[in-house]
């Protein structure tokens, strides 16, 4: 998520090796969205941990070749590639999340239960499923629960951006790829994971997270951790929405750590 294109010059700067670190002023956790499409390197994973504190969270998507591919099965040479890969973040992997396309069907909950047994408890779980029938069927709901153990299921909040007809490019290309999936604010463990999805209108977005605020700052109350990410169609003023987002929990939690402070983007110069 750091390297988007546009928040250069305003979240981060223009030109630079360091732009984690800048990311890394604004938000606390961030989504490994790229490890998806490709392990990474170690050299490029150490750089990571030099850019961010011991206490920055990273919930690094398991490799599309694991989750997609080959469906949890016959995966341990690209697992064990992986696995070592992110070890130099430490502390910072927060959790491994393992993002199961929409075809994972209840029928397939047996693998999953099997993966998920044999990975290396030296790590925190949590799994996105996109099937409509783990959220619609109770019978499949208890099922995929029993199969996660100790991992915590991560909700993917889509239903403010549902809520009405997309309105620009950006929500309509959303419209086309985003999940259409029904709500679920249950938690499982004491690090919960929530993906929420708003809309280009601010308003709009605050107004669908209420919800969050509400849960989030209960279960800090409860002394649980949650991760909370804030998305919009385009993402163009996520870490701003996503500081936010923190200061309405924080409001209700004086307790909790405030955000760091942002370091400067220097304005682009002619010389």
């Amino acid at each position: 998520m750091w390297t988007l294109k546009s928040w250069h010059g305003r979240f981060l700067p223009p030109q630079s090796p360091d732009r984690l670190r800048h990311y890394a002023g604004w938000c606390d956790a961030v989504e490994g969205n790229t490890t998806f499409y490709a392990t990474p390197t170690r050299e490029t994973v150490e750089s990571w941990a030099r850019q961010t504190d011991p206490d920055f969270r990273f919930v690094v998507k398991l490799p599309k070749v694991i989750t997609h591919e080959r469906r949890l099965v016959d995966v341990e040479a690209p697992l064990r590639a992986f696995l070592d890969a992110i070890s130099p973040l430490g502390s910072r992997a927060h959790a491994l999340w393992v993002q199961l396309p929409g075809s994972f069907t209840p029928a397939d909950v047996g693998s999953l239960a099997v993966f998920l047994r044999r990975l290396p408890t030296d790590h925190r779980y949590a799994v996105e499923v996109r099937h409509p029938a783990f959220f619609t069927d109770a019978r499949a709901t208890a099922e995929l629960e029993r199969a996660l153990g100790g991992a915590e299921w991560i909700p993917f909040d889509t239903t403010a951006f549902f809520d009405r007809l997309p309105t620009s490019a950006a929500e309509r290309e959303a419209w086309m790829k985003k999940p259409r999936m029904p709500l679920r604010t249950r938690l499982l463990t004491e690090f919960p994971i929530v993906r929420y999805l708003g809309r280009d209108a601010t308003a709009e977005t605050v107004a669908g997270w209420q919800r969050w605020v509400d849960l989030a700052a209960g279960w800090l109350r409860e002394g649980r951790s949650p991760t909370v990410f804030i998305h919009t169609p385009d993402n163009a003023d996520a870490p701003a929405l996503a500081r936010r987002f923190h200061d309405e929990v924080r409001a209700r939690v004086p307790a909790l750590r405030p955000l760091p402070e942002p370091v400067p983007v220097e304005p682009l110069t002619l010389f």
